[in-house]
C-alpha cells in the first residue's frame, strides 16, 4: 500500500536510535522502536493520512492488520488511530472479530488499554445486544489482554456505565494474581467513581478485591 511505504519511510527518515532504545526498555523489550516520540509521530501520521484519506478509508482493517505485522510499535499505534477514527460511527457487527484480533495481536498494555476504550467500547456502544455476549467471551477467555478488555471498555461511559456488569466482573476476578487484571480493576472502579462515588465506596468496602485494587478504586476519593 502507498500510505504505508510512505509512512514507513518518514519514520525511517526521523528514527532517533537514543529514543528508541529508552522506548524500547520502558516496554520490557517486547517492542522495537523508531524512538519518534508521540506529538511528532501523529503529525508525521496526519500530514500522510491526508494524501491517502480514500485508500485508508476503503481499507481500514487490512491497513491496520498490514501496519500490526511490522515489528516497530510505532506502526501499531498508527494502526490504532486509524481504526479509532474511521470506523467511528461505522462498526458493523462482524467486526467483533477484527477487535479481538487486535486485542491479542501484539498484546501489552499500551495497545490494550487504548483499543478497549475507544474501540471495543465504542463498538459495543454502537451494539448494545453484543455487550453481554463479548463480555461474556472475553471475561472467560484464558488470555489475559481479553480478560483487562472486558473490566476496561465502559472507561469513559460515565453515566452510561453497567455498574452491576462491571461489579460482576471485579468480581469474578477478584482473586487474580495478575498485576495487570488487579490494576484494571482498580483502574475501571476509580474512573466510574467520577461519575458515582459513593456506589464505588460501597462496593470496594464489601468486596474481596484484592488491596492493590482496592487502593486504585479509591485513591482519589
Amino acid at each position: 500500500m502507498a500510505f504505508i511505504n510512505q509512512l514507513e519511510t518518514a519514520f525511517q527518515t526521523h528514527e532517533n536510535i537514543q529514543n528508541s532504545l529508552a522506548m524500547a526498555k520502558y516496554m520490557k523489550n517486547h517492542f522495537a522502536f523508531y524512538g519518534i516520540k508521540t506529538t511528532d509521530r501523529r503529525l508525521l501520521l496526519q500530514e500522510i493520512w491526508n494524501t491517502h484519506k480514500e485508500e485508508i478509508k476503503n481499507n481500514i482493517q487490512n491497513t491496520a492488520t498490514e501496519l500490526y505485522t511490522r515489528k516497530q510499535r510505532e506502526l501499531h499505534y498508527c494502526a490504532i488511530e486509524i481504526v479509532i477514527k474511521e470506523s467511528k460511527g461505522n462498526y458493523k457487527k462482524s467486526d467483533i472479530r477484527f477487535i479481538e484480533k487486535l486485542i491479542t495481536t501484539n498484546s501489552w498494555w499500551d495497545s490494550v488499554d487504548t483499543i478497549s476504550k475507544y474501540i471495543l467500547g465504542q463498538y459495543l456502544l454502537e451494539f448494545p445486544d453484543a455487550v453481554e455476549n463479548t463480555i461474556e467471551k472475553f471475561s472467560n477467555s484464558d488470555n489475559l489482554w481479553l480478560n483487562r478488555s472486558a473490566i476496561l471498555f465502559q472507561l469513559g461511559y460515565k453515566e452510561k456505565t453497567d455498574f452491576d456488569l462491571l461489579k460482576a466482573i471485579c468480581q469474578q476476578h477478584e482473586n487474580s494474581t495478575e498485576f495487570f487484571i488487579q490494576k484494571a480493576i482498580g483502574w475501571s472502579l476509580r474512573e466510574y467513581a467520577k461519575t458515582n462515588p459513593d456506589q464505588v465506596i460501597l462496593f470496594v468496602e464489601n468486596s474481596k478485591l484484592k488491596p492493590l485494587s482496592k487502593k486504585e478504586a479509591v485513591k482519589n476519593l
